[in-house]
């Protein structure tokens, strides 16, 4: 057990530091930052190269909603959840930490949200509350039911965290304006953590709505997608 947890915390710091990462330092570098489109591919290869290091150990959840839907599908034992959702949050944290550390070492730094999600005016777009919980529960769902779908034992072995990992891109892609993009409570935690303030009054949507839509998929996969 001690092997899964160790690479669920490595999994989600990879994906908070590259992810969030690549938000803080990297999307609007003067003339050369990557932009939504660079964020988004830098959430969506987190999970597919820490999926193929690291999926034959622990499966490659790297996110509460994860676990929890795979435990609705029944594709993984509830009695791992609390240990696999600790050690997803500590990941997080820690790597919002490091990326703390990182970004304060500029003279002069302006933080902004440092990445973390929101709704009304803490939305990038300035979108609602309903469109911010929507929006989660619908592209946390459509993430449970692709991870459920590509590893089912009928789809050829190893090609996984190819359509996981582009499916979490799309998903940027869509919602990043809405949210900031969450689809994942420990992403959130780490980032609101050190934002603080309207950062953690605005975190229960995005435990409430990535579980809501996580167990959707899990009851729904189990409607059409498995075999009778």
């Amino acid at each position: 057990m001690f092997r899964k947890l160790s690479t669920e915390f490595l999994g989600t710091f990879w994906l908070v530091l590259g992810g969030c990462g690549s938000a803080v330092l990297a999307a609007a570098f003067p003339q050369v930052g990557i932009g939504l489109l660079g964020v988004s591919f830098a959430f969506g290869l987190t999970v597919l190269t820490m999926a193929y290091a690291v999926g034959g150990i622990s499966g490659g959840h790297f996110n509460p909603a994860v676990s929890v839907g795979l435990a609705v599908a029944g594709k993984f034992p509830t009695s791992r959840l609390i240990g696999y959702i600790v050690a997803q949050v500590a990941g997080a944290i820690v790597a919002a930490a490091v990326l703390y550390v990182i970004a304060t070492g500029k003279a002069d730094v302006q933080l902004g949200g440092f990445a973390a999600n929101g709704y009304g005016e803490h939305s990038p777009g300035g979108y609602s509350l309903m469109a911010a919980l929507v929006t989660e529960i619908v592209m946390t769902f459509f993430f449970l039911f692709i991870i459920l779908g590509s590893t089912h034992g009928r789809v050829p072995a190893g090609f996984a965290p190819i359509a996981i990992g582009l499916a979490l891109t799309l998903i940027h892609l869509v919602s990043i304006p809405v949210t900031n993009t969450s689809v994942n409570p420990a992403r959130s935690t780490g980032q609101a953590l050190f934002v603080g303030d309207w950062a953690l009054s605005q975190l229960w949507l995005f435990w409430v709505a990535p579980l809501i839509g996580a167990v959707i998929a899990g009851v729904v996969w189990k409607i059409v997608g498995e075999e009778d």
